[in-house]
C-alpha cells in the first residue's frame, strides 16, 4: 500500500468553497529509464484518480508517464452537507488504493 497525505478541512460551512490536496508516494517509473546493468525499467505508473464525495464524482484524472514521482494535486470543490470524500487511484500492475476522508459541512 502507497503512503498517502490528504488534507481536507476538519469543518466547513454549507456552500463554501474548500481546497482538498492529495500526495501519494509512487515511483511513477516512465518505462524509459535504464537501471545500472543497463536494463529498461519496467513502466508503473498511476494511471487513473478519482475523488467522489456522497457518491458523486468530483473530479477525475488521467495520468500519464510525464507525471513526476510522488505525485501531488489540489482542487477545490463546494459541500452541502457532511458525507465521505472517497479517493481511487489505480495504475500498473493491478495497483489500486482507496482512501475515505469524512468532511463534515456544519449547520
Amino acid at each position: 500500500m502507497a503512503v498517502t497525505r490528504i488534507t481536507v478541512p476538519d469543518k466547513v460551512q454549507p456552500g463554501q468553497i474548500l481546497e482538498v490536496q492529495w500526495l501519494i508516494a509512487h515511483p511513477m517509473e516512465t518505462g524509459h529509464r535504464s537501471n545500472d546493468q543497463g536494463q529498461v525499467v519496467p513502466r508503473d505508473i498511476i494511471s487513473r484518480f478519482e475523488c467522489r464525495y456522497l457518491g458523486q464524482t468530483v473530479i477525475s484524472l488521467e495520468l500519464f508517464p510525464a507525471i513526476a514521482a510522488n505525485p501531488y494535486f489540489a482542487f477545490t470543490m463546494v459541500a452541502e452537507r457532511s458525507g465521505d470524500l472517497e479517493f481511487v487511484w489505480t495504475g500498473d500492475h493491478g495497483f489500486e488504493q482507496r482512501e475515505l476522508r469524512r468532511l463534515e459541512v456544519q449547520t
